[in-house]
C-alpha cells in the first residue's frame, strides 16, 4: 500500500492535496485536559492484588535490585537498606513508607502556564513519539537516519495539534549533530518551537543540568521559583532484569534534589527480560520502579514521583517486541490496579510494532491507547508517531494518531452521557411522533453543528465519491497535511531577552564541548 501510495502521489493528479476549512488548516478541538470519567479496568481480585504486591516485596526484600551508581547506594545504605556489592535489598515496611510521602497528583508548569498539565487524579495527559533514531515519511519513502530538520517538524506537529499536552524526548533523534551537543540543539529548538511541558534525558550530569538551566532560561524564572514546583520532567528505564545503571540514577537524582518530575518506566519484555507470564512480568516491573520512588522520596520527601509501565511480550518465534498485545494491554491495566494501591499516578504509552503507517500501525496503536484509558494511566507518552517497536517517528502517523486521539478525547466529553430534560428531548420525540425525521426539528437545527464529531482526516465518503475526488489514501491525506502544517507553522512566542540568553548559553556549552558521549 506505501508504495502504491508514493507511486500515485509522485504521478500527480488530486492525490495528496489537502483542503482548508475556512481559515484554518484543520478544525481541531481546543486545547484542554482531558478528564477520565470512566471506571477503571481491573482483571485482578482482591486476592490478585495482594499476590503481586507481596510478590513486588519480596523480590525487593530477597532477591533485590542492582544499583550501579556509588552515589544512590551510598544513601540508600544510609537509609537503613542492605548493600551487598551493588545489589540493593530493602524491607516492605521502608518501602510502604516512602512510596507514601509521594504526592498522588502533581502539576508540571511549562513556560507558557496555560500548558500546565496536571499529572494524577482523573486527568489523562498525552505527549509526542520520543527517541526514535530513524524517521519514515510518504515522501521519502524509506526508513533513514533522523536529522535536525526532521526533528524540528516533528516538534512543529506537537505544538500543533492540541490534543497533544507534552513534548517528550526528541521525536526522532537529529542523528547529523554531534551526540556531545544535540540536546543543546534539541532543547533550544523544543523550547523556541513548543511552549509545553518537556523532558530531560537522564544521560550524564551534563545534560540534565544544561536542560535544567534551559528551562528556567525560557521561563524567566529564579533557580529558587525553579525548584519550587515542577517545571519538566525526566523519564527513566530499568535496566531489566533488576538493574537501575548510573546515569539514569544521576539524572533522577539531580531532578528529585530539585523537585522536578519523575517517571520511571521499567521496560519489563515478558519471555525475555521478565518472566514469560504476565503476572511475573508484573511483579518484577512493579519492583524495579517502586525502589527508584523509594530513593527520590529518601532524597527529597514528596518528590513528584510517578511510576511507568512498559510490560510487553516479545515474539517468541523471533525475540522482537511486540507491543498493542493482548497481553500487553492487561498488563497496562494490571499495573494500573497496582498503581492505585500504592497510590502513585501511572505512565504508559502508545505503541505499535508495525513498520509503516498502515492498518496493523493504527489496530495496535488504539489498542495501546485503550488499554492506557481502561487502566487510569494518567501520562501517555508515544501517543502520536511510533513505529517500528519505537525504531521510527513518522508525521503521516503522527497525524493519523491525533485523528484517533481527538475521537478519544470527544469520548470522554461527559456532555456525551448528560440526561438533562434536554438532553431526553421528549418534546422533539413528541414533535416527530411516528413518523418523519428529526433533521428539521428546532432541538436538532440548535445542536447538528456540535452534536458530533467532525473529523479533519477520516473520509466519510462512499467509495464512489472518494474514487471521483483521487481515491486518496488515509497516509496521503496525512500527509498533505504535515506539509501544510509545518510550511505554515508559526512558532508560540517568547521574549526576546530569553531566546537571545538560550542562544547564548547553548553557544557558551558547545564551547566547553558540551556532554561526554560515554558514561
Amino acid at each position: 500500500m506505501a508504495e502504491a501510495a508514493v507511486k500515485r502521489r509522485r504521478s500527480g493528479g488530486r492525490a495528496g492535496h489537502a483542503t482548508r476549512r475556512g481559515t484554518a488548516i484543520i478544525e481541531q478541538m481546543p486545547w484542554r485536559i482531558p478528564q477520565n470519567l470512566d471506571r477503571p479496568t481491573e482483571p485482578l481480585t482482591e486476592e490478585g492484588v495482594a499476590r503481586l504486591h507481596d510478590a513486588a516485596m519480596r523480590i525487593l526484600e530477597e532477591i533485590g535490585v542492582a544499583f550501579l551508581n556509588p552515589e544512590a547506594l551510598e544513601i540508600l545504605r544510609r537509609a537503613g537498606c542492605t548493600i551487598e556489592g551493588e545489589t540493593v535489598r530493602m524491607g516492605r515496611d521502608m518501602v510502604m513508607e516512602m512510596i507514601a510521602k509521594a504526592p498522588a497528583q502533581f502539576t508540571i508548569t511549562p513556560r507558557n502556564p496555560d500548558r500546565t498539565i496536571p499529572i494524577g487524579g482523573r486527568s489523562i495527559v498525552f505527549g509526542n513519539v520520543s527517541s526514535p533514531p530513524n524517521y519514515w515519511d510518504l515522501e521519502i519513502g524509506r526508513k533513514v537516519p533522523g536529522t535536525r530538520e526532521m526533528c524540528q517538524n516533528l516538534l512543529k506537529l506537537t505544538q500543533y495539534f492540541n490534543c497533544i499536552h507534552f513534548a517528550g524526548g526528541y521525536p526522532v533523534e537529529p542523528c547529523d549533530i554531534h551526540a556531545s551537543v544535540r540536546h543543546l540543539d534539541v532543547l533550544y529548538d523544543k523550547l523556541t518551537l513548543t511552549d509545553k511541558a518537556m523532558h530531560a534525558y537522564s544521560l550524564g550530569a551534563e545534560r540534565v543540568e544544561d536542560v535544567m538551566e534551559m528551562v528556567r532560561i525560557a521561563a524567566g524564572l529564579s533557580h529558587d521559583a525553579f525548584d519550587a514546583t515542577p517545571r519538566m520532567y525526566t523519564n527513566i528505564n530499568s535496566t531489566s532484569p533488576l538493574k537501575h545503571d548510573f546515569p539514569m540514577l544521576d539524572g533522577w537524582m539531580r531532578l528529585a534534589r530539585r523537585g522536578q518530575g519523575l517517571v520511571v518506566t521499567p521496560f519489563t519484555l515478558a519471555g525475555a527480560m521478565a518472566p514469560v507470564t504476565m503476572a511475573g512480568a508484573v511483579a518484577q516491573s512493579l519492583a524495579e520502579g517502586l525502589c527508584a520512588v523509594v530513593l527520590a522520596q529518601i532524597i527529597r520527601p514528596g518528590a513528584p514521583c510517578a511510576i511507568g509501565t512498559f510490560t510487553s511480550n516479545v515474539d517468541m518465534k523471533s525475540g522482537a517486541p511486540a507491543f498493542g498485545t493482548p497481553e500487553y494491554m492487561r498488563a497496562t491495566q494490571m499495573t494500573g490496579q497496582m498503581a492505585r494501591f500504592y497510590g502513585l499516578p501511572m505512565r504508559s504509552s502508545g505503541v505499535c510494532a508495525a513498520n509503516v503507517p498502515d492498518g496493523q500501525a493504527m489496530w495496535e496503536t488504539e489498542h495501546s491507547l485503550w488499554a492506557a484509558m481502561q487502566s487510569g494511566t494518567h501520562m501517555v507518552y508515544h501517543a502520536a508517531g511510533w513505529l517500528e517497536g519505537g525504531l521510527i517517528a513518522s508525521p503521516e502517523k503522527f497525524i493519523m494518531d491525533c485523528e484517533v486521539l481527538q475521537q478519544l478525547q470527544r469520548y470522554m466529553e461527559p456532555a456525551i452521557c448528560d440526561t438533562s430534560d434536554d438532553a431526553l428531548a421528549l418534546d422533539a420525540i413528541r414533535e416527530v411522533g411516528q413518523a418523519g425525521h428529526f433533521f428539521g426539528t428546532q432541538h436538532t437545527q440548535d445542536r447538528y453543528t456540535t452534536a458530533f464529531y467532525q473529523p479533519f482526516l477520516s473520509d466519510w465518503k462512499n467509495y464512489e465519491a472518494w474514487d471521483a475526488a483521487g481515491a486518496v489514501w488515509t497516509p496521503e491525506r496525512a500527509h498533505a497535511l504535515f506539509k501544510l502544517i509545518v510550511n505554515e507553522f508559526e512558532p508560540p512566542a517568547m521574549p526576546e531577552d530569553r531566546r537571545e540568553e538560550l542562544a547564548a548559553f547553548v553557544e557558551r556549552r558547545k564551547r566547553e564541548g558540551g556532554a561526554p558521549t560515554d558514561f
